[in-house]
């Protein structure tokens, strides 16, 4: 289902939007949905502390490291095991 959404906006504003759009081959309303849809990507979800509390949690942790070579070696000299996928 798909609703309407009235915006009022100076005339020079609205101006502007219509340059973008047609530089960019769009409809004033394309461009505004993609406007509206990046804007809401770069809006962070779910509650900070959480978030916050997650990493903290996981940072407590003790894995074995090593590089990213030693990593891929160890992969490499797995295959043909039997051991992997």
């Amino acid at each position: 289902m798909s609703k309407r959404l009235q915006v009022v906006l100076p005339d020079a504003e609205i101006d502007q939007y219509i340059r973008s759009a047609e530089s960019r081959g769009l409809t004033l309303s394309e461009w505004v949905r993609q406007a509206l849809r990046s804007a809401g990507r770069e809006v962070a979800t779910g509650r900070i502390d959480a978030k916050l509390s997650a990493v903290r949690r996981a940072a407590r942790h003790d894995f074995p490291t090593t590089t990213v070579e030693t990593m891929l070696a160890d992969i490499e000299d797995g295959y043909g095991t039997g051991l992997g996928p």
